[in-house]
């Protein structure tokens, strides 16, 4: 699985770089071409070492320390280095996000530069058994080293959509030179939005959550906690719809009920009854 989500990596960076310039010389010729490979430098630096950042700061996410939310850092932080422990994975920073709606997400390069976020509403429906069984789904991710791509795609559909509504707002530029780009490079740059949705339902394979659920019932020892944790978030989710990007909504442990028919494009959570269900075999 750690080679396989190497190659999506880069795959992904280097479609992301391949976009970046076709886009730019469509959208404003020679000049476009070079701003584009400018920003596919930046863009993939960026997401390579600060995708994490970038998410957790989208979702106002505050440090969980000794310090820092001392209340919410004595509660879980005893079930993570617990869990770190059994699955030999340093402990990743804790986050708390100032959200009611309940959910969570884990984020970061590779297991040593691991952060996991949760808000404040999954802990305040959950019990203990079912925050651990949601940290354990978390840590599970970190450990099957799903985290780089997931930000990665994150952070690669945020750059795209945000082109794309740059050129519905200034348009193609004019035909007078070489060095700009036809009237086409703004409707060119619009249908970068759904590719966008669809580079991440390409590279988030649905699979990965089936497999940190049966990491968080093998490391916890039971099913049990993730299946009452994740009835839960289903239901929760939808009386509180979290107003997620559409971007980085594939980071959570259930996606997010907000955004009505384009969250619904970016889907990329196998059904919840379907993961109940296999976790129901693992008994």
């Amino acid at each position: 699985m750690t080679t396989t989500n190497t190659i999506k990596t880069v795959l992904l960076l280097g479609l992301l770089s391949a976009l970046l310039l076709v886009g730019g010389q469509a959208f404003g010729g020679r000049q476009g071409l070079y701003a584009g490979l400018g920003f596919a430098v930046l863009m993939n630096f960026a997401g390579y070492f600060f995708s994490d950042k970038i998410a957790l700061r989208m979702y106002s996410a505050q440090p969980v320390t000794e310090t820092d939310n001392a209340q919410v850092y004595q509660r879980v932080a005893p079930m993570v280095r617990n869990l770190c422990q059994r699955m030999e994975i340093p402990m990743p920073k804790l986050w708390l996000i100032p959200e009611e709606s309940p959910n969570a997400f884990a984020t970061g390069r590779n297991p040593k530069h691991a952060s996991v976020a949760f808000t404040y509403g999954l802990l305040k429906l959950m019990d203990e058994r079912e925050v651990e069984g949601v940290i354990a789904h978390e840590l599970g991710h970190v450990k099957n080293r799903d985290i780089l791509i997931s930000s990665v795609a994150a952070t690669i559909a945020a750059a795209i959509t945000m082109l794309a509504r740059m050129a519905f707002w200034f348009g193609g530029a004019g035909r007078d030179d070489e060095n700009r780009g036809s009237a086409l490079g703004g409707l060119f740059m619009l249908i970068l939005a759904p590719i966008a949705a669809m580079l991440i339902q390409m590279a988030i394979s649905r699979t990965r959550e089936y497999a940190a659920d049966a990491s968080a019932a093998r490391y916890t020892g039971t099913p049990y906690g993730l299946i009452s944790a994740l009835q839960k978030l289903e239901n929760w989710s939808k009386r509180l719809p979290m107003e997620a990007s559409p971007a980085t909504a594939h980071m959570f442990i259930i996606k997010p009920f907000g955004g009505g028919a384009l969250m619904r494009l970016f889907s990329t959570h196998p059904s919840t009854e379907e993961r109940i269900a296999r976790l129901q075999q693992l008994r």
